[in-house]
């Protein structure tokens, strides 16, 4: 089986089969939630027993070895805001059917970032999701993939298997993510790790080196400009942006389904 749009291995297309129903459900619910400002029900999600098997590693950034990511920022912190939105986009999926990893277990356990690749590694992971703040002149959020191999700690990565199939789940993310924050925050769009402070210096991010599955960091907010963090900083804005990603990350998912199952099965 061969698939130009999604360059993954059968034994990952094959999990995508049968999704499309579920996931347009699914991202309805979403919006409809949303534009009328009530929180999503747990009523209008799939049943878990209808849900194929589908895992996504979920990965709030800092405290890592670079960064503990507690500088306070409007009276904020990254790595607090990262772990509350990480615990609400965790929820969201988990209700889909999706099973969810963590990289860790609470807010400030420190996770180096190699370690947390290799735990999205270890379960097979159809799709990691690192979430960030950033701290810029700028404002809004940006969706950010490995665009090309880089080096670190001795080992150069990741595939350019990998490559591919993170740009498209960025597209699709981003594309979501802009429909449904549309006139909340601005939508800084797709960029590669190489456009990053580390990226620029390894060719990608620590994570994205060691990573063997598809890997999108998302820069939630510019947390350093105060009308993003005033956004983030709010239960409702928490929730909001959970449910972008969420939305994103299922269309991305049912893109893929839509692409296998428009695809020959492989003779294997």
């Amino acid at each position: 089986m061969s698939s130009q749009r999604y360059p993954f291995a059968p034994s990952r297309l094959v999990k995508f089969r049968h999704l499309t129903d579920i996931y347009s459900l699914f991202e309805v619910a979403l919006i409809v939630s949303l534009a009328g400002s009530t929180p999503v029900s747990a009523a209008v999600y799939p049943s878990p027993q209808t849900k194929a098997a589908l895992t996504v590693c979920i990965d709030p950034g800092h405290p890592s070895e670079v960064n503990a990511g507690k500088t306070i920022q409007n009276g904020t912190t990254e790595t607090h805001i990262d772990w509350l939105v990480a615990i609400q986009l965790k929820k969201i999926l988990t209700r889909a059917g999706i099973h969810v990893v963590m990289t860790k277990s609470s807010e400030d356990e420190l996770v180096r970032n190699r370690t947390r690749a290799e735990i999205a590694n270890r379960e097979n992971a159809d799709l990691a999701i690192r979430l960030h703040c950033d701290a810029s002149p700028d404002t809004g959020y940006a969706i950010y993939y490995p665009d090309r191999q880089g080096t670190a700690q001795g080992t150069t990565g990741p595939s350019s298997e990998v490559i591919s199939s993170s740009k498209l789940a960025a597209i699709d993310i981003d594309s979501v993510m802009r429909q449904m924050l549309n006139g909340v925050l601005k939508d800084g769009g797709v960029r590669g790790d190489s456009k990053t402070l580390i990226g620029s210096k390894q060719g990608a991010l620590t994570g994205s080196i060691f990573s063997t599955i598809p890997v999108v960091t998302i820069e939630m907010v510019v947390l350093s400009n105060r009308h993003d963090a005033a956004f983030i900083s709010t239960a409702q804005g928490q929730q909001t942006m959970a449910n972008a990603i969420a939305a994103g990350i299922l269309k991305h998912f049912r893109s893929a389904s839509s692409t296998s199952q428009s695809s020959p099965q492989s003779s294997n």
